[in-house]
């Protein structure tokens, strides 16, 4: 049962782990949010503005140079599972 509960935490750990080391990498949004006149229409997703995704992130934070350490916590979580299933 040990075993079992030191797994799952090790599997919830991990993605934790990633999941704080990519927000943590960039700015998710301005600091002072714009507010629109109420008689203009709002902006379309594709100008700039204040917006909840950083610029010009790409796909590098998911890269596993960056997300070793999650990905070891989980795969010693995953490999505790299969080895309580495996008795």
């Amino acid at each position: 049962m040990v075993v079992v509960l030191i797994g799952a935490l090790l599997i919830v750990a991990g993605v934790v782990y990633m999941a704080g080391a990519a927000l943590g990498r960039g700015r998710l949004s301005d600091p002072a949010p714009v507010r629109a006149a109420p008689d203009r229409s709002t902006p379309n997703l594709a100008t700039p503005g204040p917006t909840l995704e950083p610029r010009r992130r790409g796909l590098g934070f998911l890269g596993l140079s960056q997300n070793w350490p999650g990905l070891l916590m989980m795969a010693v979580g995953v490999i505790l599972l299969l080895s309580v299933v495996a008795l």
